[in-house]
């Protein structure tokens, strides 16, 4: 079985001090993707870096206390690949990706636009310039699992308050219709989608009002794969039982061998 786990930490120092590391350890994960590391190499403490059972592998930011991208591997992958070759959104560590066999899973952590209307020109052209690496990947012949934080609510099931919020970042029109090109066009699969059709299920939730004990939340976080591997997809979990961060772990079950 092929276990993998997103989860933007929201900061890993501080998910550490929750017990996100406790709880990983015993998840039986093949692969954990971590989105927004807000640290530094020098930051990382060695059992921090390496966890019991895990090995791990970061993209960190140039930037101090924000972005960052890594992963924790069960086994040493036969090559980690750390940024697009993109000057500008590499400096944001905003992507990280592990090989095994014909097997890629990759960390990604899109930006926000939310902040202000700069932060938005920046995550439209992030997303412009994404497409090309993700049709490479999709013609590579091999597969593909894309973890991460996308800053894209889909569709209207996929966030509690869509009504008013179609003008807000996070579910523009825009934002929308990219994503859907991703996985109509480009051909991957929303895997949490073809195993639960429940609504309200969220990875997300605002750290205003009462939006957690509400779930006045947000899906956000996706693992995106090719359609062989997709279709192999067995379980999907969202775990909030424990609040490491104000983001949620996906855990999907592939049949596949690690």
């Amino acid at each position: 079985m092929l276990r993998i786990v997103s989860l933007n930490l929201n900061g890993i120092r501080s998910a550490v001090n929750k017990g996100v590391l406790e709880w990983l350890g015993k998840q039986d994960a093949s692969v954990v993707c971590l989105q927004e590391l807000k640290a530094q190499a020098k930051d990382i403490l060695p059992a921090v870096h390496s966890p019991d059972g895990f090995l791990g592998y970061f993209n960190f930011a140039d930037r101090p206390g924000y972005s960052g991208v890594g992963l924790y591997s069960s086994k040493k992958p036969d090559r980690v690949i750390s940024g697009l070759g993109m000057p500008e959104f590499d400096s944001e560590g905003r992507y990280i990706e592990a090989r095994y066999g014909d097997l890629s899973v990759v960390s990604l952590y899109v930006p926000s636009g939310s902040s202000s209307p700069e932060r938005l020109a920046v995550k439209f052209r992030f997303m412009e310039r994404l497409i090309q690496p993700l049709y490479e990947l999709i013609c590579s012949g091999r597969q593909i699992i894309i973890c991460g934080d996308w800053n894209v609510a889909h569709k209207e099931i996929d966030l509690k308050n869509w009504r008013s919020n179609q003008k807000n970042s996070g579910f523009l029109p825009e934002e929308r219709e990219w994503f859907s090109g991703v996985l109509d066009k480009l051909g991957y699969v929303d895997v949490f989608r073809t195993l639960s059709q429940e609504p309200e299920q969220y990875t997300w939730w605002s750290n205003r009002g009462q939006s957690w004990v509400k779930n006045v939340g947000w899906r956000i976080d996706y693992q995106l794969a090719t359609p062989r591997i997709a279709a192999r997809a067995r379980r999907a979990d969202i775990y909030k039982a424990q609040r490491f961060s104000d983001h949620a772990p996906l855990t999907i079950d592939y049949d596949h061998g690690f």
